[in-house]
């Protein structure tokens, strides 16, 4: 699935369409540059989820908890010097969980991100507020869904 957001609203409107549809275990690998949006997706996914609280990037405490239909488990892995940084805040705890894991800054953990993630690209559209998001993976038909 690949779509057009104009503004953080659209960007916000689309994670609440993919929380809707998540499962316990899901991970949301979120990929992108600074400023592309990952948080703003985030806190529509957690909107998704029924989460009502304020959503942050959890930039310097590396994870955040909240609780809605499922609960969810935001990380932001920016501030990792590499992928074996990962275990050592407790990701397979996390994984064991229950829950929903969405992960900022995918990129400095690849490799440890499991099959059947859902993916999340976001990228600088044309225009300075569009971004191009695409979303893939998870054993989820997005294409065929409705909101």
């Amino acid at each position: 699935m690949k779509v057009l957001s104009h503004n953080e609203a659209e960007t916000e409107a689309l994670g609440v369409f993919l929380g809707k549809r998540l499962s316990p275990g899901a991970v949301v690998a979120c990929y992108g540059g600074l400023g592309v949006g990952k948080t703003a997706f985030i806190r529509g996914l957690a909107r998704g989820l029924g989460i009502e609280e304020p959503v942050t990037s959890p930039t310097f405490t590396l994870v955040n908890e909240y609780m809605g239909r499922l609960p969810l488990f935001h990380f932001d892995l920016y501030r990792l010097s590499g992928p074996e940084d990962l275990f050592g805040i407790g990701w397979e705890d996390y994984l064991d969980r229950g829950g929903v894991c969405a992960v900022e800054w995918s990129e400095r953990a690849e490799n440890e991100m499991e099959q059947g993630c859902v993916l999340v690209r976001i990228s600088k559209g044309s225009l300075e507020n569009d971004r191009v998001i695409e979303i893939s993976g998870g054993g989820l038909d997005l294409e065929n869904l409705s909101d």
